[in-house]
């Protein structure tokens, strides 16, 4: 299949045609796809803020601003690969379980088809679904977890599906195996001193923000290899893994993060890992100023699908 480039900014202004990734163009058949990215446009799981059903839009309008070439992989992303956007999942709002059936029956043809998924969300309960269908593919897997929160509660307001509660309920239905898991980035203040003990009685390894900081990125970098292995990976990302500085439009902020350049750095270090799916959660753009959220955003999901446009470049894929 003939590779297709996005418009080139000197004949189409970049403020034209944004409705898709990159303005990649618009797919509705996912044969002989590589990746297929949609958007879970769902918020109903927010506990504080609310407004991520608004990130995918956000993701794919400031997008436009991305180029298809990624000079660090040295991969011109759709050179390499056949994908596209695949719009978005009719969620039902107010109604978590219908969406969660809806994000699962929407990725099931995708998956089948053989294309990587990256969903734009949409507030951190869409993970749940997407794993759901990720397994019933794929089998149990890896989690990697860039966050500043567990979401390993047992209930949010006495409720089971929550922004806080997707890996608790993906451990419990046998989506995600712990013992090859990680999770990064987790700060702030708790209502249990016990978090990080629970989570590694679940069986996870947690790398709170400060231990990372005392590790340095290598080390960060090397102990995540050495835990997922080469087993297949689903990379979740909640944008307040970063600073508030560098990514202000999210509903449950924590200071003292990452930067963007390290956020970068991490997930381009990572090039080699079995990735079976990506999503990218919690940007929530009426309250981002400049579009400074979704931009990283959108630039994460790029080097997402440049790291398998590297992998396929170079027979890993």
């Amino acid at each position: 299949m003939a590779s297709m480039q996005p418009p080139s900014a000197s004949s189409s202004p970049r403020f034209c045609n944004t409705g898709s990734f990159m303005r990649m163009p618009r797919m509705d058949d996912p044969k002989g796809m590589d990746f297929a990215v949609f958007g879970i446009p769902f918020d109903t799981g927010s506990s504080y803020r609310t407004g991520s059903r608004f990130g995918p839009s956000a993701i794919r309008h400031i997008s436009s601003m991305i180029k298809p070439n990624n000079v660090i992989f040295e991969v011109n992303i759709l050179n390499e690969l056949t994908g596209g956007d695949f719009g978005d999942v009719n969620i039902v709002p107010g109604y978590i379980e219908p969406s969660y059936a809806a994000i699962t029956q929407f990725m099931q043809p995708l998956l089948e088809a053989g294309a990587v998924p990256l969903g734009l969300g949409g507030d951190h309960a869409i993970t749940l679904a997407e794993l759901r269908a990720v397994a019933s593919q794929h089998g149990k897997v890896s989690l990697l977890h860039f966050d500043s929160h567990l979401d390993l509660n047992e209930s949010v307001f006495g409720q089971p599906y929550n922004h806080g509660t997707p890996f608790r309920r993906a451990l419990e239905e046998g989506l995600i195996d712990p013992s090859t898991s990680i999770q990064l980035g987790m700060r702030g203040s708790l209502y249990d001193p016990d978090d990080f003990k629970i989570a590694a009685d679940l069986g996870f390894k947690v790398l709170p923000a400060h231990i990372m900081r005392e590790m340095g990125l290598s080390a960060v970098i090397e102990a995540i290899q050495q835990r997922v292995g080469d087993t297949k990976v689903f990379l979740t990302f909640d944008i307040d893994f970063v600073d508030p500085a560098y990514a202000p439009g999210t509903g449950t902020p924590e200071v003292g993060g990452f930067t963007s350049w390290e956020v970068l750095s991490l997930v381009r270090a990572l090039k080699n890992l079995h990735y079976v799916g990506f999503d990218i959660v919690e940007v929530m753009p009426g309250i981002d100023q400049a579009e400074l959220t979704a931009y990283l955003a959108a630039n994460i999901g790029f080097e997402f699908l440049s790291i398998l446009a590297f992998q396929k470049k170079n027979g890993l894929r």
